[in-house]
């Protein structure tokens, strides 16, 4: 009787799991798949190399190479054209350097870049602490009778100098400059540009973490250097008051000497 209950017990416990299991496996195979399939096709001219792990780079073919998510390509004396899942097209110039962390965010550590977005896209380009994408028109109006502002492609460039700054370009469309903190840094319309400075382009946040491992020692030490509030009090009130002191008595002597009867002779 007890095996019985056992048995039955068990196949019921392999049934839920069972269940569990399906209902969990449908989105772990749809994650697994969304992961496996590239973001886009890459073509290339010339000695153009991929990161095939941590500091080992291998050629890529030139007729057709897939891109994938955290895939990082370098070109070296060559160029290339990507041409992403979204119609997206951005071709890539000698000497450059690039990964994608997103399906639709580009990082942009080296060189220079064309690119074509359509209307539909939404690419972002990340270069150091700015972000350039394309900019949207806004319909304050809710009356259905005002007509939406006419969309259109974007087509531009960025340029990385050797010192560090940025320059974008628009050909067509309208483009927005962002900082890291989502702050428009520069809006460019059809044919401008504009030149960020590598200061503005460089990551704070380095700045910030170098002053966090600031060591226990070197904080007591700035601390010990510093001059007591109390003393800078103590010394801007005596000197106040020695300045009043002195101001007084030229008064005095200033006031006697106009009051001060002459002597005559």
């Amino acid at each position: 009787m007890k095996k019985g209950m056992v048995f039955k017990v068990f196949v019921y416990f392999l049934t839920i799991s069972f269940l569990l299991l399906m209902n969990g496996f449908p989105r772990i195979v749809a994650q697994a798949t969304e992961k496996a399939l590239p973001i886009g096709e890459m073509i290339s001219k010339g000695e153009v190399k991929f990161e095939a792990r941590e500091k080992v780079w291998k050629n890529v073919d030139p007729s057709h190479f897939p891109i994938f998510e955290g895939t990082k390509i370098k070109t070296e004396k060559g160029t290339s054209i990507l041409a992403l899942t979204d119609n997206c097209q951005i071709e890539v110039g000698q000497n450059s350097l690039l990964t994608f962390d997103r399906n639709d965010r580009l990082h942009l550590l080296q060189g220079s870049i064309d690119f074509r977005i359509p209307v539909a896209g939404a690419m972002e380009f990340k270069i150091g602490n700015i972000s350039v994408l394309p900019s949207r028109p806004l319909q304050a109006s809710k009356s259905p009778s005002v007509p939406l502002p006419r969309m259109e492609e974007a087509i531009g460039s960025i340029l990385i100098h050797a010192n560090g700054a940025v320059t974008v370009k628009s050909l067509r469309g309208a483009l927005s400059v962002l900082s890291q903190d989502r702050v428009v840094l520069a809006a460019l319309s059809h044919r401008d540009s504009v030149t960020i400075p590598s200061v503005t382009v460089k990551n704070p946040s380095r700045i910030m973490l170098a002053q966090a491992w600031e060591t226990a020692r070197e904080v007591e030490s700035r601390e010990n250097r510093r001059v007591p509030a109390w003393l800078w009090i103590g010394g801007s009130l005596a000197a106040a008051a020695v300045a009043a002191g002195i101001g007084i008595g030229i008064y005095n002597e200033n006031h006697e000497h106009k009051h001060r009867i002459p002597i005559c002779p």
